[in-house]
């Protein structure tokens, strides 16, 4: 898969070859289960959410993520993300990908149309808790790769009445904001960190500069580190990484080096953890196998490539998976909590959360499914870990910054008003 995130199939192909080794590991109860709120800041979802049958997410689905599968394991809270992939700075590559995030959009309100008895929009952290204390879960929504916007700056307003509220910079591949930390170098896009790395753009500053004045976060996972420089001078409110891990462990260029997780925390920010394998883990010849293994299922399909949304539930990508499964099993949730412990100790326990980016690569022995959520504060609280540090690792310090977020926009908005999105 090399760099490829954001996408469904993936998570898909991974989750039904776990399924071939038999039932998950059942997570493990907490006496505080109840009390602990719980925030995921990035869940994928396919381009047939709720659409499809397969991904109506009331019933059970072979989602990591579900309605159920949330229920059951704890997640109170999720942002679903609209994501796209990065095309061609045309016309034609923006009317496409505005189109899909449309679709995205409406796919995630459909889900709170069809089942308001257990799942509720959230625009503010005010309204996470109270949905958690009326016992409902909470829908929030994230851009990942504002490329979606179209290169029009109005659709982040519309995007921010549709619930948005935090906006990838890029993902892989240099966009029309920011270069990202995995260029599209085949095409000629200079190396990350090299020379022709520029970092923002002049229309990436307008972005992030409305962002600001909107009351919606800033997200810097994907980006470039000389675009993660960039905006935090540039913005006046504290920025997220809504899913990246240390790279002082695997040292790949989505994770965050020390010198960026101190100066996000510096500003207030908070970097999110994510339980993707090959960010968690430095697994080269897994990597190897699959791209091996997905040449082949498009060479037996008459294919040029593989595509994800063609080919990932062919009997020989699923059963290829289940046997790379076996001969090099995933990251475990012993190492993704590394991840954390050494987040903690450089950027300090306020700036950072926790992610899974479930149904969209994410997914690790432990750590499989929304159902094993509870898994995660079991292996903090071995670790030591108290209850109150369990609390803003697991949403407690997004929450903080996302309202800090919002203030900021508050306090900068015209006198004549009070910003969008300012209510507590």
């Amino acid at each position: 898969m090399n760099t490829r995130t954001g996408l469904l199939a993936a998570a898909l192909a991974a989750t039904l070859a776990a399924c071939a080794h038999g039932p998950a590991a059942p997570a493990v109860a907490t006496a505080d289960a109840d009390a602990l709120l719980t925030v995921d800041t990035h869940v994928d979802i396919p381009l047939d959410y709720m659409r499809d049958p397969r991904y109506d997410v009331g019933g059970d689905t072979a989602l990591q993520v579900d309605l159920g599968k949330m229920e059951r394991g704890g997640l109170d809270a999720a942002f679903f993300v609209v994501y796209v992939g990065q095309g061609p700075l045309t016309h034609e590559g923006y009317a496409r990908v505005v189109a899909q995030a449309d679709r995205k959009y409406s796919a995630i309100h459909m889900m709170l149309e069809r089942y308001p008895d257990r799942i509720r929009l959230a625009t503010t952290p005010a309204q996470v808790r109270t949905n958690h204390a009326d016992g409902l879960l909470s829908a929030m929504i994230g851009i990942e790769n504002a490329y979606s916007l179209g290169h029009e700056l109005s659709r982040l307003d519309e995007a921010f009445g549709r619930g948005a509220r935090y906006v990838g910079m890029t993902h892989v591949g240099n966009n029309d904001l920011c270069t990202s930390a995995n260029p599209n170098e085949e095409a000629g896009e200079p190396a990350h960190n090299s020379p022709g790395d520029t970092g923002i753009t002049d229309f990436g500053r307008a972005v992030v500069e409305r962002a600001n004045a909107l009351g919606m976060m800033v997200d810097i996972s994907h980006a470039s580190d000389n675009c993660v420089r960039d905006v935090l001078v540039l913005s006046k409110a504290p920025v997220i990484g809504s899913h990246s891990s240390a790279r002082a462990l695997v040292d790949v260029p989505r994770n965050v080096p020390d010198d960026l997780l101190r100066a996000i925390a510096a500003k207030g920010g908070v970097v999110q953890a994510v339980a993707y394998y090959q960010f968690v883990k430095d697994d080269p010849a897994r990597v190897a196998a699959e791209d091996a293994l997905q040449a082949e299922v498009a060479r037996q399909a008459g294919a040029e490539r593989f595509d994800w949304d063609v080919h990932v539930e062919l009997p020989a990508y699923v059963e290829g998976m289940a046997r790379i499964e076996r001969e090099h099993p995933l990251a475990t949730l012993q190492e993704y909590v590394d991840h954390i412990d050494h987040m903690v100790q450089v950027a300090g326990i306020d700036h950072v959360g926790i992610a899974s980016d479930f149904d969209g690569g994410g997914g690790i022995t432990g750590w499989m499914d929304a159902s094993e959520t509870a898994n995660v504060a079991a292996e903090l609280r071995r670790r030591g870990y108290g209850d109150q540090d369990i609390a803003k690792l697991w949403g407690g310090n997004l929450l903080r910054v996302w309202q800090a977020v919002i203030d900021v926009a508050a306090a900068n908005a015209p006198t004549n008003g009070p910003a969008k999105g300012s209510a507590r």
